[in-house]
């Protein structure tokens, strides 16, 4: 599923964790990939997270040193479950674990209201194989597999109260050990509704011949992490809390995987809630105490709880590595769109197209049936947000073909803006900024209006179409600009300022869009010669 490479080297990098001279800052990752898992296989690092509706979907990031991470390829390329050919906000793939066994890759994860899925590659970077369902429920989440010294396999996984009415609890069943399956219906090992409530995301470890479940719990903002042991796998599971908050500015630090190194160290790797921005990830060094419990971040008060750093020493690996950064902006150059690009739902071949002289061509096609916003439209091409302060700016060429095609820019939440043209009942192309909001207790249905709007006075005609450059700027705490200009230098400011907001259980997102609004079959479409992503200081 990899894609050639782009001649990117105009772009300049976004949010650098390495900082040169031996130590990395926290986040190493300003990016929503929510509740990551970690592996190490000999010198190389592999992650992968949460990608709930998105497709492509499964991330895989590689690292040389746990500080440097690119985004190389994606585990599944479609859902091909029912109801996915459409946005299914908050659905999809939970929570997922990734590890190396028998020669092989292996992910589990669940979706909350179809059970618990499997696929495997022989090496991250290429082909993985077709979604095996393990076993199907609902409402059993965040699955994790344990093969054990004499080759029995098992499975770690919470519950999410909404689907089946449980919370709080961590089960762990026998599995087949081609993972093919479980074997049973599973035995409740922790129960931490008294003292760990909302205990969940566990995985699952064995280290000197103790079993080791690492589960965030309290809540995904406020929570801690932590860490249960035990010498049998069905336990019973003495409990402790190896992380917290306590002085330190990085709230709900919590929900990751560890690695060991052959330097001896251990680093964990975590999630942050921050809001617009998403899950965030963080590293933290590890350490063992005397009594064979780890100890996450720095201890600052003695009592076997960490705190999260902001700046350390980078991990004893061996070697220096270079600086590496996912990818953000695009030429769209490639034969293929670059991995940091998302669709909202499964992707159809007749949404987009590549080519050399126009560059990334959407179609305008038309709302999907009974939708009448943004919100329920799977042919939104989006990417996660980079770092906390940026601006983003496309070269959009227009060809509307008929009344209600439209293409532009998007900054995508349960709230979100939109800048864009629009060829209007009387044949005139106005610029518009847009907003829309979630209706409440609904899923795929928004309120929406325009802003601002202004009949463009532009070059342009239906031959060649009309051009415009299109930017939106974001600065903490997630408060957005949009601009626009007809030379690409001189910028004209539309609107009030905007506030991204989350979506359910992600972060907001940017990208760009292409539709017919007045739900009709069109040939028209939007032309993005570029994507362009710049890090601002504030």
């Amino acid at each position: 599923m990899a894609t050639s490479q782009s001649s990117l080297e105009r772009f300049e990098p976004i949010w650098v964790a390495d900082q040169g001279d031996g130590t990395y800052r926290n986040p190493i990752l300003h990016a929503d990939y929510s509740d990551p898992d970690v592996i190490r296989v000999g010198d190389d690092f592999y992650m992968t997270a949460s990608s709930f509706s998105h497709t492509p979907g499964l991330p895989i990031l590689h690292s040389k040193d746990l500080v440097n991470w690119k985004l190389v390829n994606y585990a599944i390329e479609r859902l091909d479950l029912p109801g996915y050919d459409v946005p299914l906000h908050g659905k999809g793939v939970w929570a997922p674990s990734i590890r190396y066994h028998d020669n092989k890759y292996w992910i589990f994860f669940s979706t909350p209201d179809e059970g618990i899925f499997m696929t495997t590659a022989t090496h991250p970077e290429g082909t993985w194989s077709p979604l095996h369902m393990v076993h199907e429920v609902k409402g059993w989440i965040d699955p994790c597999p344990l093969w054990d010294d004499d080759g029995q396999a098992y499975l770690v996984h919470a519950f999410a109260n909404s689907r089946c009415g449980i919370k709080s609890k961590i089960q762990v069943c026998r599995m087949a050990p081609d993972g093919s399956r479980l074997l049973d219906e599973g035995t409740i090992v922790f129960d931490g509704t008294e003292h760990h409530p909302t205990i969940e995301g566990p995985k699952f470890y064995k280290r000197d011949g103790d079993y080791y479940i690492f589960a965030p719990a309290g809540g995904v903002k406020p929570g801690w992490q932590t860490v249960l042991r035990s010498k049998q796998v069905f336990g019973p599971y003495e409990d402790r809390i190896v992380m917290h908050q306590g002085s330190s500015s990085i709230n709900g630090p919590h929900q990751g995987g560890y690695v060991e190194l052959d330097s001896g160290e251990s680093w964990f790797i975590h999630f942050q809630d921050r809001d617009a921005y998403g899950r965030i990830v963080h590293l933290q060094p590890m350490q063992w105490d005397e009594q064979g419990w780890p100890i996450i971040g720095l201890d600052q008060e003695g009592h076997g709880t960490g705190e999260p750093v902001i700046v350390h020493k980078k991990p004893d690996v061996g070697s220096t590595y270079p600086v590496v950064v996912p990818e953000v902006s695009d030429d769209f150059t490639a034969d293929r769109l670059g991995l940091q690009w998302q669709w909202q739902a499964n992707a159809q071949p007749e949404w987009a197209d590549l080519n050399p002289e126009q560059g990334l061509v959407l179609h305008a096609l038309p709302y999907p049936e009974g939708m009448q916003s943004l919100f329920g439209v799977p042919q939104l091409l989006m990417q996660k947000l980079p770092a906390s302060a940026f601006e983003a700016t496309t070269q959009l060429t227009f060809h509307p073909k008929q009344a209600g095609d439209q293409a532009g820019l998007v900054l995508f939440g349960d709230a979100y803006a939109y800048l864009c043209l629009t060829q209007t009942e009387e044949g005139i192309i106005r610029l518009s900024l847009n907003r829309g909001k979630k209706q409440k207790d609904s899923d795929l249905h928004a309120d929406e209006w325009e802003e601002e709007g202004l009949d463009w006075k532009g070059e342009g005609s239906p031959d060649t179409g009309w051009s415009i450059h299109l930017r939106f700027t974001l600065v903490e705490p997630g408060h957005v600009q949009f601009s626009w200009s007809e030379d690409g230098m001189s910028y004209t400011p539309i609107g009030t300022t905007f506030v991204a907001t989350t979506a359910l259980w992600v972060g907001a997102k940017m990208g760009l869009f292409a539709m017919n609004t007045k739900s009709e079959p069109s040939t028209g479409q939007g032309d993005y010669r570029y994507f362009a992503v710049k890090e601002i200081q504030e």
